[in-house]
């Protein structure tokens, strides 16, 4: 039920941030409305569907898909094919929609790593045959990602996988000296790319260039700011007004902030600390442990992306692009977390069944 409320929340928060843009660039203000709507009908009917499949049936079709995924995070750097925007490349073309491949390695990584933990447990606490062939893979997805400029996205599937590994068993040791050595790798990346370190000089003092750099973080203070206890009232914002960039996608909990205030804000944030708790619960109470590491990988996910989104959108974070789930405009990300949600309802099932 929460998932519903979000998504069909987020629906509304999309035409609210983006009717006034969408009438200047589209010449129609239900433009993205439109669209979104169509991408909550898909995913409800695929996460209806996927919830009634027996969730050990992923077992089969963990290695096809997670191998599938790489190769069309692959297809992302083929001309005609993949499609760029900011200098990144993420899409893939389709016909009327681009597809963002990493949104279906995520899942496809956690069914992975639950059917692989599950199959491979007792060898969780050696380093060379449990732990290091889980860095060597997830060392090639990150290295596509970050070829695509999505450090967003490997970061995110880092930590899933991480805290995957140690929810299954692998020793601590191993997870600090694999931090201890990945840190160097990730200050060159950040301080040898220049985009970067804008991101992260902004972070430090968005003050500094407040008309560039610093834009975007400043005008979703204002959004927050300006929304204070109540908010403004919904679609009352200014913010979303050709001001605040990305407001109906990475930026749209601001949108909210103005709208509906502090109490708006909170009511999103404890929504999402239910589902995550709640998904854990379903975790614990698994009949299995493939079952149990698949829910337990689907509430990290959707924590992690929600934490960090509003982390970023507050200004506890450098500015990155990452949607907040269900409410974010997006077809990857929204119908992609519906069949996520499908899977853990079915663990959910199962587990009430065998009860």
């Amino acid at each position: 039920m929460m998932v519903v409320i979000l998504t069909c929340f987020g629906v509304v928060m999309v035409y609210s941030a983006s009717s006034v843009m969408a009438a200047k660039k589209y010449h129609d203000g239900f433009y993205f409305l439109k669209r979104q709507s169509i991408y909550a009908a898909v995913g409800f009917t695929a996460m209806g569907v996927i919830m009634h499949i027996d969730y050990h049936v992923w077992k089969k079709w963990a290695v096809p898909l997670f191998f599938g995924c790489f190769f069309l995070l692959l297809l992302v750097f083929v001309p005609g094919i993949g499609g760029a925007a900011k200098g990144a490349s993420r899409w893939i073309r389709l016909p009327g929609f681009n597809f963002q491949p990493s949104e279906l390695a995520k899942v496809a990584l956690i069914i992975y790593m639950a059917y692989s933990l599950d199959k491979r447990q007792e060898k969780l606490r050696q380093f060379a045959s449990g732990f290091f062939p889980y860095l060597l893979i997830l060392g090639i997805f990150i290295a596509v990602l970050l070829k695509q400029h999505d450090m967003g996205a490997a970061m995110t599937m880092a930590t899933v996988a991480i805290v995957m590994l140690f929810a299954a068993g692998t020793r601590l040791q191993y997870i600090l000296g694999m931090g201890l050595v990945a840190l160097p790798g990730i200050c060159y990346l950040v301080f040898t790319e220049a985009y970067r370190m804008r991101r992260i000089t902004a972070f430090m003092n968005p003050w500094n260039d407040p008309t560039d750099t610093g834009f975007q973080i400043i005008q979703s203070w204002l959004a927050l700011g300006t929304g204070g206890i109540f908010g403004q009232g919904l679609g009352e914002g200014k913010q979303k007004l050709f001001y605040l960039p990305e407001a109906h996608t990475d930026f749209i909990l601001s949108v909210c902030g103005e709208e509906l205030g502090f109490i708006g804000v909170i009511v999103i944030a404890s929504m999402f600390l239910l589902l995550v708790q709640r998904s854990i619960r379903v975790a614990i109470a698994a009949e299995d442990n493939f079952g149990r590491f698949l829910a337990f990988g689907i509430a990290i996910l959707i924590g992690l992306e929600a934490f960090i989104n509003m982390a970023v959108v507050t200004g506890m974070l450098p500015t990155k692009g990452l949607a907040l789930p269900f409410l974010s405009y997006g077809g990857s990300s929204l119908i992609i977390s519906l069949c996520a949600i499908g899977i853990l309802l079915n663990v959910s099932t199962s587990m009430r069944g065998q009860a």
